[in-house]
């Protein structure tokens, strides 16, 4: 009785690591986005076991408009279109934080139904499922972080940012001079963007940067009046 036991708890404790032998991060099951834009959903997987592994990540469902695009991408590697499968070697301990599964929205409105596996290569044991929604919006609603007579700034997209992120501005007063300043945790400057009059939105540059936490802020004739933060991932 006492090895049937042993046996039994061993089986357990055996079941128990082969299930927590991995594990995907910083997920995310809806995504609001609009036309024309190209979001990255990260699949960060992590091998918590004590050997190198061979993960499969496996798109599952997820049809696409005409005039949309997905694929899967390894920094800055990507798959051709169609191509519905990828895997890579990950060491015992590490994290795989380069790849993302990227849709371009395309230019109609709608909502996206994805779904993805990540299994050990030659093993479907232990599988596990991400399902995604990605609703593709005209003009998705952003919140306002500051506004005045002179101008109405809204907070940036998409936050996290890997490569390319957005702000939409108004300006009220055509006398004033506005711009936004990106600097990171020790208050290096990383990039400066002026807000013209004729124009209502920015683009930010992130594609540089390391990953980590940045701020922006936003400058009325040279004054600091708002300050947000950016988060970078790859």
């Amino acid at each position: 009785m006492r090895l049937w036991l042993a046996l039994i708890t061993c089986l357990l404790f055996s079941g128990n690591a082969m299930s927590q032998g991995f594990e995907l991060l910083d997920r995310q099951d809806t995504y609001v986005t609009g036309l024309g834009q190209t979001l990255r959903i990260p699949l960060h997987i992590k091998n918590n076991s004590d050997r190198p592994q061979f993960y499969i990540i496996r798109r599952t469902q997820g049809d696409f408009g005409s005039t949309q695009k997905g694929y899967f991408c390894l920094d800055k590697n990507c798959l051709e279109p169609g191509m519905d499968e990828f895997s890579k070697r990950v060491d015992s301990g590490q994290t795989l934080e380069d790849l993302v599964f990227v849709l371009e929205t395309g230019l109609v409105t709608g909502q996206n139904n994805l779904r993805f596996e990540v299994f050990v290569k030659g093993s479907y044991r232990d599988v596990i499922d991400h399902p995604v929604t990605v609703v593709v919006d005209e003009k998705p609603a952003r919140n306002v972080v500051f506004h005045s007579n002179d101008i109405t700034i809204q907070d940036v997209y998409p936050n996290p940012v890997s490569d390319q992120a957005f702000i939409d501005y108004k300006i009220h007063n055509e006398a004033v001079k506005a711009k936004v300043l990106i600097h990171n945790i020790l208050g290096k400057i990383m990039g400066t963007y002026e807000l013209p009059t004729s124009d209502t939105r920015v683009k930010l540059q992130a594609d540089e940067f390391p990953p980590g936490v940045y701020f922006y802020t936003l400058y009325v004739e040279n004054e600091g009046l708002i300050t947000r933060k950016l988060i970078v991932r790859r």
